[in-house]
């Protein structure tokens, strides 16, 4: 039998997100912040001289530039103002999850409620802060060289710290009012909107290719129909989990003999999410980067020059296209699937739970039965989560070592990035619809009760 918010869900139409005037607003006020996300982007870094940093990005698009590039909506291709983005935000996020499961304090903290979130969340923002000036400051002095000769090295490296961290702490500011104020996820809206304002662009260059006769319309037809079958593929597995049966038994309440209930424990098959990608490729790029800031080249299609001769044979080893960069990629997708899903569910503390409420799976004894069960089973469904991650991401890896002309942004990480924050704000969208109707049930059901 459904449940009352499942009935409610299906009852969810155009109708209904008419007449809910709340959730109108609170898209609107996402929608304006995105807006001046986009503008942004647009504001360059101050003192820089265009032409100098067109050619220093050329040479640095084959590294970690290019790579950070794409979830920056553009913005360090232009030296906006957002150039970081909230990537240091996502590192002091991960590195703070890390340390609440190794410190007895932080772990204390996480379970005294909101007030121990709130105190997490603002070591999460110091953190952000210092990962932000470090940061601005060594993308500052790497383009002194790029700045104008009117400007002192040492006032342009200033500004550029100052702009750098303002920008970030300013965008997790501002993700931070979309979850509160708007409809939810405001971080990864902010990478979703940076991704999805540069695609079309990329598509454009792709069909430009297509009318110069440099590519083939039927592979770029071929290549949509994969695209598309990817993204099929990327939905089916996000939303499919493990139920795990959950039995709670009977239970006196006062004078009364409550039944047993049921319940599910769901276990995503990628509890991970896009983080693996992420942190996978941030590593890989690290060696194009240093080379290419000590004066040598990071075309991937030449082996690298200039600097130290151990970088640059890293550079030349592990440049994307090659095998090396790509076996490399696949394993550590796989090592950080497997490590942030530990971080991220912890099975004993899941059984004790259970333990503590009465409930326990039919089968298995409470306690450390549980837990190596309950283990077990996510080992499993996090080795096909691992297996579902290195296909997504090394696929267009491997078509982009054979067809160099297909555009960065379609990519493993983009597509899963651009489709879970697609499927979390409906979901969100459809939550806020939801909880209209309960607020209209309980007021007619008010007003008969004063009519009686």
């Amino acid at each position: 039998m459904a449940s009352a918010a499942e009935q409610l869900a299906k009852n969810v139409n155009f109708g209904s997100f008419a007449k809910a005037k709340d959730l109108h607003k609170r898209i609107l006020f996402t929608l304006g912040i995105l807006v001046v996300y986009r503008l942004g982007t647009f504001i360059p870094v101050p003192g820089l001289d265009p032409a100098a940093y067109a050619d220093l990005f050329a040479q640095q698009s084959g590294g970690i530039l290019g790579s950070a590039n794409m979830f920056s909506g553009g913005a360090i291709e232009r030296m906006g103002i957002f150039a970081l983005n909230v990537m240091p935000y996502i590192t002091a996020s991960i590195i703070i999850q890390m340390m609440t499961s190794a410190s007895p304090s932080l772990e204390r903290l996480k379970k005294e409620g909101e007030a121990g979130r709130k105190q997490i969340n603002q070591y999460t923002r110091y953190l952000t802060l210092l990962f932000a000036i470090v940061q601005s400051f060594g993308i500052s002095v790497g383009l002194s060289s790029a700045s104008l000769d009117t400007v002192p090295q040492w006032f342009f490296v200033l500004t550029g710290v100052v702009t750098l961290t303002g920008g970030t702490m300013l965008l997790m500011w501002m993700g931070e009012q979309i979850t509160a104020r708007g409809i939810g996820n405001g971080i990864s809206l902010i990478i979703f909107a940076g991704i999805i304002a540069e695609m079309p662009k990329a598509i454009f260059n792709l069909l430009s290719q297509a009318r110069t006769t440099s590519v083939n319309v039927a592979f770029i037809l071929l290549i949509t129909v994969l695209v598309l079958a990817l993204v099929v593929f990327i939905v089916f597995i996000e939303r499919s989990q493990r139920r795990l049966l959950i039995q709670y038994p009977k239970r006196q309440a006062g004078n009364q003999m409550m039944q047993g209930q049921n319940s599910f424990l769901p276990l995503k098959i990628n509890t991970s999410g896009v983080i693996p990608p992420i942190f996978a490729i941030a590593i890989l790029m690290l060696p194009l980067t240093a080379v290419g800031f000590s004066g040598g080249t990071t075309d991937p299609n030449a082996v690298a020059t200039g600097g130290s001769g151990f970088l640059a044979w890293l550079a030349g080893t592990f440049s994307p296209g090659s095998w090396t960069y790509i076996i490399t990629y696949a394993v550590l997708v796989a090592f950080f699937c497997f490590f942030y899903t530990s971080i991220m569910f912890n099975p004993q503390e899941t059984a004790e739970n259970l333990r503590k409420y009465g409930g326990f799976i039919p089968g298995i004894r409470p306690g450390k039965n549980t837990a190596a069960y309950i283990d077990y089973v996510l080992t499993r469904l996090t080795t096909i989560g691992a297996i579902y991650l290195v296909f997504v991401c090394i696929l267009p890896e491997l078509l982009r070592r054979y067809y160099p002309e297909i555009p960065f942004y379609i990519g493993g990480t983009s597509l899963l990035i651009v489709v879970s924050v697609t499927m979390d704000t409906v979901t969100q969208i459809q939550s806020h619809m939801i909880a209209h109707q309960y607020e209209g049930m309980l007021k007619k059901s008010r007003l008969g009760g004063r009519k009686r």
